[in-house]
């Protein structure tokens, strides 16, 4: 796997897979990314898989105690952290049949540098928009990716973040394709 250490915001790798959310602590819940699609690891059930084909444009990131009570994507604090509660939220629009889907990750202990939080979405809008959203079931491209944004200069207009993001992709060669 490559650089296991790297993360970004919420996507970190474990056990050479990747994941959003906190998988080390016992009772969290976590989003696997798999060859076959997103799977929701919950400590209440047996967890759900969605495939990478069900999934259409517009997965977001937001933060807060509830899904349905996040107004903005996330509150940000001065020091350039991910603030607001325990809980981050992927919400995505599924396909055959047509359904909003939320996905529920507890945070690790860390905090997230609000930067990287940021482009772990835009990394998701990207690949949502160039229909490559199953680059992510690839943990060696993720790795590569990862490994390119995370860190380094803080750049928060639209512009930034869409080249920024689209420089790693190219990069890292688009897995898939």
């Amino acid at each position: 796997m490559t650089l296991q250490s790297t993360s970004l915001g919420p996507l970190a790798a474990i056990d050479g897979r990747w994941g959003i959310g906190d998988a080390t602590r016992p009772g969290c819940h976590w989003v696997e990314l798999r060859p076959d699609g997103l799977y929701q690891h919950d400590p209440d059930t047996e967890g759900e898989l969605i495939p990478w084909a069900r999934i259409m444009t517009g997965i977001r990131i937001s933060w807060g105690r509830s899904s349905w009570n996040t107004n903005s994507r996330g509150w940000y604090t001065l020091r350039g952290t991910v603030t607001s509660g325990s809980r981050g939220w992927l919400h995505m629009t599924l396909r055959d049949p047509y359904e909003d889907r939320v996905l529920r990750f507890d945070r690790h202990a860390h905090p997230y540098r609000a930067v990287d939080a940021v482009r772990l979405d835009w990394l998701l809008r990207y690949l949502g928009d160039e229909g490559a959203l199953r680059a992510l079931a690839d943990p060696e491209w993720v790795g590569r990716v990862v490994a390119r944004l995370a860190g380094g200069r803080q750049s928060w207009t639209r512009k930034a973040l869409r080249e920024v993001v689209a420089q790693a992709v190219e990069a890292a060669g688009l897995a898939g394709r």
